[in-house]
């Protein structure tokens, strides 16, 4: 059978999890879109997706599309469309309509107009009209609207997909077996199964984490234990498609319970356990996952050797419980995982994140998802001691300090004293007042004045020589003193942690909490954040850099490569750049520079905002585009899904740079930077080029202790 089109939906913000799913089962064109997930394939892959999607709430099958000038042309739209090749007069069906409509207030209106319709078509060819049904009708017709346009399709789930067929009854605000499906997802148990993990929710409910765990541990189809699906009363449904797919379906579930690893499920209530048990049962997984009921801190694994994932919805102030327990639940969460869970992942969903702050844990990575219609978020941990917060410590009294806290407290006063006149002439809102000046209190610390006085602080990784648990005293001890010595309360605080990063993990969200701070520089106005990435959003050492491209822009088309947040674009557009084009691959940090030219006054079509990735985008426009002035700041090393291969800038300096030079005016200047401490620069490679290392002209006075804190080349072509 010829390809079709599909369209799966999913809950807000899922979509991109179903699309990556629907690869996964072999739709290698699926596609995110509003509202879920598009794909083509025959009539089986949408059977499959029906089979398998532990995401979609339903796969429609698009019938048309058609333009309305008005309401009434319904009828008339839907009476063309050929509705006996997909039900009989003896079947019945149901309509439902999702969207809007211009000139409709009433959506019983749409679904009246095509309900008639369809009575009117068959009534004409046969004399006779299928019945509706609204409780369980042989096909379901799904209508959308968007403004002007209507599209029809067949609803080839029937119920929705979350529906499994396991859950007759739940405990209170159970989660829908899909929302728990993405959790888990979310959370990495796809591949921590696949090892052979453990799994543990300590406040099981109802069991649907558990047991959908189970599903996805075992390879088990979660429509297998439907009876029925919306296509069954399709007049073009193909039964022995059907049957091939359930036998598949059928014999990876008897080898996927075989390699089933320990999946575990507490919770205090009894009544918990006992629906549990019966959903397990329900599921045919009777045995296969164990239930209990404990106390949380009695929680623990199954076996000492286990190792894997702990997923969680505990309270959050929506439902059960009262909110002046809810800190003291979640710190005990906390201590039980630190305490039994360690080397493990952990997962917290929750609708209050500030709840989470309360778990001595800093959370990894932060997902947005919605339980109905709350807005949540899934808090990702590694229960890992480097993880554990420790930048709120109760500081430490004078007399029990050690020697070298004190030469640390009397340092950090000293540069910040130092700092000040400075600071204030250049008119600087934000500076770095220590970085690593005594060898073992290896931190960077930045005080960003806002709103309020803001410190960033970030430990350089110890390396394996020195002792953890004395690095670890000395942070506390650090982290005890910053807040007395800079007067700043102790949530005002961030900590990171800086280590070689590889791959995708330096460009990797830490959080979702989207909490901006307006700072100034030099005049300028830039939007920060402490919480969601390891840096901030500006880079201080790269002020004066930032300055030199100001003072040469007046006139000139600017380019801004690896553009980041846009801020050297802020200071050329204020520099009198007459056209600005900034090129990043990542959507987040165009958003963010597109937040600066805004704060900045800057707008209009001279100043383009592009995303795509910087290297293919070269070879895109070069012979095509120039510029006079170009700002070429790659990162260290890079690689995603978004990019072509992958950038090492030691090892790819020389073709970027000369790649670059094709975009350069012949009168043109490119400032090639990076912050790689060992690069060394080829010049041999770059000979035909004029090149001049102002590294040290470059560099603030704030970062001078350290002259390695980045690289820096004003290149130009060598004239004739």
């Amino acid at each position: 059978m010829s390809d079709h089109l599909f369209f799966a939906s999913a809950p807000k913000h899922m979509g991109s999890l179903l699309a990556e799913e629907l690869i996964r089962l072999g739709m290698a064109d699926a596609t995110e879109t509003r509202g879920g997930a598009r794909f083509s394939g025959r009539l089986e892959d949408g059977y499959r997706a029906c089979l398998w999607s532990r995401i979609a709430n339903r796969i429609l099958l698009p019938l048309a599309q058609a333009p309305l000038s008005s309401p009434e042309e319904l009828h008339a739209i839907a009476l063309a469309l050929p509705w006996e090749e997909h039900l009989t007069p003896e079947r019945t069906f149901a309509i439902q309509f999702d969207g809007t409509l211009t000139g409709v207030t009433n959506r019983h209106f749409a679904v009246l107009r095509v309900k008639d319709a369809i009575a009117d078509r068959f009534t004409q060819l046969y004399g006779q009209r299928p019945s509706v049904d609204l409780v369980a009708p042989d096909l379901r017709i799904h209508l959308y609207g968007h403004q002007d346009s209507i599209a029809f399709s067949l609803d080839l789930s029937g119920e929705s997909l979350h529906q499994r067929g396991y859950r007759d009854e739940g405990s209170a605000a159970p989660l829908k077996e899909n929302l728990a499906a993405a959790l888990l997802m979310r959370a990495g148990w796809l591949d921590i199964a696949a090892e052979g993990g453990a799994l543990v929710d300590p406040m099981c409910g109802s069991g649907t984490l558990v047991i959908e765990g189970a599903l996805i541990a075992a390879d088990i189809a979660p429509g297998l234990l439907r009876e029925r699906f919306g296509f069954h009363g399709w007049s073009q449904h193909d039964e022995t498609i059907w049957q091939r797919l359930l036998d598949e379906a059928r014999i990876r579930r008897d080898a996927g319970v075989q390699r089933l690893g320990s999946l575990r499920g507490y919770d205090v209530n009894p009544n918990a356990i006992r629906v549990s048990l019966h959903h397990l049962e329900r599921a045919g997984l009777a045995g296969l996952a164990h239930f209990e009921r404990r106390e949380l801190s009695d929680c623990r694994p199954g076996r000492l050797e286990d190792e894997g994932l702990v997923i969680v919805n505990p309270p959050y102030g929506e439902r059960l419980g009262a909110d002046d327990d809810l800190p003291q639940l979640y710190a005990r969460l906390g201590s039980v995982l630190r305490e039994r869970f360690l080397g493990w992942r952990a997962a917290v969903f929750t609708a209050n994140p500030d709840l989470g702050k309360n778990m001595g844990l800093r959370a990894v990575r932060m997902h947005s998802l919605y339980n109905g219609p709350i807005e949540c978020r899934l808090l990702s941990f590694q229960v890992e001691p480097r993880y554990f917060v420790t930048n709120h410590p109760r500081p430490l009294p004078p007399e029990e300090r050690s020697e070298g806290a004190t030469m640390l407290a009397n340092r950090l006063a000293k540069n910040l004293k130092s700092l000040r006149k400075w600071q204030k002439v250049e008119n600087l809102t934000c500076l770095r007042i220590y970085d690593a000046d005594l060898p073992e209190y290896a931190l960077a610390i930045d005080v960003y004045d806002a709103d309020k006085r803001w410190v960033h602080v970030q430990e350089y990784a110890a390396p394996p020589s020195i002792d953890p648990k004395r690095a670890r005293h000395r942070l506390r001890e650090a982290l005890g003193l910053i807040p007395e010595i800079l007067e700043v309360p102790g949530d005002q605080v961030f900590l990171k942690v800086r280590r070689p990063q590889k791959g995708r993990n330096q460009y990797e969200r830490l959080a979702e909490t989207r909490n901006f701070h307006e700072v100034s520089e030099a005049g300028h106005r830039f939007l920060v954040n402490f919480e969601d990435y390891l840096d901030t959003g500006l880079f201080l050492d790269h002020r004066d850099i930032r300055r030199l491209i100001e003072s040469l822009a007046t006139g000139k088309r600017f380019l801004n490569l690896f553009g980041y947040t846009g801020t050297a674009t802020v200071y050329a557009a204020n520099g009198g750049a007459s056209a600005t084009t900034t090129v990043d691959m990542s959507r987040t940090y165009l958003e963010w520079a597109a937040s600066n030219l805004s704060l900045n006054g800057i707008q209009g079509p001279n100043h383009e905002l592009i995303q795509a990735d910087c290297v293919r985008w070269i070879d895109t426009v070069a012979g095509r585009r120039k510029f006079d002035l170009i700002f070429l700041d790659p990162p260290s090393f890079s690689t995603s899904k978004r990019m072509y291969g992958t950038l090492d800038i030691q090892r790819d300096h020389v073709g970027l740079i000369n790649s670059t030079m094709r975009l350069l005016d012949p009168d043109g200047l490119l400032i090639f930077s990076n912050n790689l401490r060992r690069f060394r620069i080829d010049l041999e490679g770059l000979s035909p080029l004029h090149v001049v290392d102002i590294s040290a002209e470059t560099l603030p006075r704030d970062f001078i202790r350290n002259p390695r804190i980045h690289n820096c080349w004003m290149i130009r072509f060598r004239q004739p």
